[in-house]
């Protein structure tokens, strides 16, 4: 199976903090792949680097055989086109309402008819379980609503590669564990190669093939979940039972 991402010896810094030292992985076609951390640990900026947001300071990030900081702008684009992010709230726009939050995308990238673009956004929607939502404006959606419409707005171009920054922070645990399934069902369904920056074990269980721990800015560990969680490592112990594993039993109980 081809590797649809490779990420190879990426160093980010910002002044003398390091986030990102010599980090190096890839994830293959089809898989979803999850990266843990704490926080300031470098997993958001991961994430901006891979769609240039942000640029390393060394290293290089192929996607596709591309590597993206060769590419200029006009065939960056081109790869951003097959690339869809999942911002940590959502990010809708709030002057549009649901139907043109959804339309932006499909206007700026693709030439579609009225017609082919209102198709396509009621069928993300229905995806999704929004139809009803189309009119409404982010204002009137609740937390839960706003990640599901922002994660219609993410596969509607129909992406092979999704990017998500933390998707169910903030959610209560029943919605969290509902987006988390339908990440699952969306990767299978679209057959997209996907990367997920979270905390919440619950998600990571759910979704994960593979998944990384970063610890001040390097790969610490590397595996499934389940072999990561069952660790002696004292700290992957540590990590778990005190950044997840908590939240975890709290979900559990409710």
């Amino acid at each position: 199976m081809k590797n649809v991402v490779e990420i190879n010896k990426v160093s980010k810094a910002f002044d003398s903090h390091v986030v990102l030292d010599k980090v190096s992985f890839s994830v293959q076609e089809g898989e979803n792949m999850v990266v843990f951390g704490r926080s300031g640990t470098g997993k958001s900026v991961l994430l901006k680097c891979i769609v240039r947001l942000l640029e390393p300071d060394s290293g290089e990030i192929i996607i596709d055989g591309e590597n993206v900081f060769d590419l200029n702008i006009k065939d960056l684009n081109k790869v951003r086109k097959n690339l869809g992010f999942l911002f940590q709230g959502a990010a809708l726009y709030d002057s549009m309402s649901v139907r043109e939050n959804l339309e932006f995308p499909l206007i700026r990238h693709f030439d579609y008819s009225p017609e082919i673009r209102e198709a396509k956004i009621k069928s993300v929607l229905e995806q999704v379980s929004l139809e009803e939502a189309i009119d409404k404006m982010p204002s009137e959606l609740s937390g839960g609503m706003k990640k599901r419409i922002g994660l219609a707005r993410a596969i509607i171009t129909e992406p092979a590669l999704m990017l998500y920054d933390e998707p169910t922070t903030g959610l209560d645990p029943i919605t969290s564990k509902e987006i988390s399934s339908l990440i699952l069902e969306l990767q299978k369904s679209l057959k997209m190669t996907s990367i997920i920056v979270t905390h919440d074990l619950l998600c990571a269980e759910i979704i994960a093939d593979r998944a990384i721990v970063l610890e001040e800015g390097i790969i610490r560990n590397e595996g499934s979940i389940a072999e990561l969680t069952a660790s002696s490592d004292p700290f992957l112990r540590n990590f778990f039972s005190h950044e997840i594993i908590e939240e975890h039993n709290r979900r559990n109980n409710v």
